[in-house]
């Protein structure tokens, strides 16, 4: 049977058309899946994904291109989008596993002035200011810090302490002169 004639088969919602076309190209889908992950069970999950998009959306196909690249395109969208939401996720997942302890302390050397505290705090980059000025200067924990700033409550803890971090740095510098 003609790959035309399946798909037109598979418009008509015919599993055994569907059937037929996934067990011709599952493989080499498979394979274009694999380049991208680098992981079987990810790309099986894909491939997965891809087919089960393919069969809803098989009536946008119009023939223009082969099926094979029409869901060849559809596999490596997927596998984009799967690496995508993976990497968001481990970025996220690795902010979580950091040991963080709340250290409390904010005092610093009697010979800084609130001025030089102020233009330190301004100095450092936007993802660790706004979190030091709404926790420090504004007072909101970190529940609404996180509500905000449209961030997880443990990506603000760890943007609090690695701010402050930086902060005690410029201010040594401000002590020691060697800093602007």
């Amino acid at each position: 049977m003609l790959h035309i004639e399946l798909v037109e088969r598979c418009k008509t919602n015919d599993r055994k058309a569907q059937l037929k076309l996934y067990q011709q190209y599952c493989e080499g889908m498979f394979c274009v899946a694999m380049r991208f992950l680098k992981n079987s069970d990810d790309a099986e999950d894909v491939l997965q994904e891809s087919f089960i998009k393919a069969f809803q959306k098989i009536e946008q196909y119009s023939g223009e291109v082969t099926f094979g690249a029409w869901l060849k395109r559809i596999v490596v969208n997927r596998s984009i989008d799967f690496l995508k939401s993976k990497k968001e996720r481990t970025l996220e997942l690795d902010e979580g596993y950091m040991h963080i302890t709340d250290d409390d302390n904010w005092e610093v050397d009697e010979s800084v002035s609130l001025d030089e505290i102020k233009k330190a705090i301004d100095s450092l980059t936007d993802k660790y200011r706004y979190v030091v000025q709404l926790y420090l200067v504004e007072g909101y924990d970190h529940n609404e810090i996180a509500g905000i700033l449209k961030i997880s409550e443990t990506a603000s803890r760890t943007r609090l302490v690695r701010g402050k971090g930086k902060l005690k740095e410029l201010l040594k510098e401000v002590k020691y002169g060697t800093g602007s």
